[in-house]
């Protein structure tokens, strides 16, 4: 399990780093109200990737440091498939990290129950 959690530790910094050198990393942080949205992945207030920056990254590290479990699923490769360009390389390697974190998260949520 542990080497589960170090898995989904580097696919976080990775997302965060492709963020960042893609220039989707915002410097300015959205207001209380637009966090505070009840829809999923604050699709009504925030794009995609200010969402991963600002909610789910966040909340993911904090787990991780704080040793509290991970989601029993996860299903954000499917959203991040409808929010990001396909043809755009930079998202490419984005939806594969999604895609791995989604992963990782199935895997360790069947060890949690074994």
């Amino acid at each position: 399990m542990h080497d589960i959690q170090n898995r989904i530790a580097d696919v976080l910094l990775e997302v965060e780093a492709t963020l960042r050198i893609n220039g989707k990393w915002n410097k300015t942080r959205p207001s209380s109200s637009e966090l505070a949205s009840e829809q999923p992945f604050c699709m009504d207030t925030l794009a995609f990737e200010q969402w991963l920056q600002w909610v789910f990254l966040p909340r993911m590290k904090n787990a991780l440091e704080e040793t509290k479990p991970f989601p029993a699923t996860s299903s954000i490769f499917v959203y991040a498939q409808e929010c990001l360009h396909k043809n755009d390389p930079h998202t490419g390697s984005l939806l594969e990290l999604i895609k791995i974190f989604d992963e990782l998260i199935k895997i360790q949520s069947k060890v949690r129950l074994h």
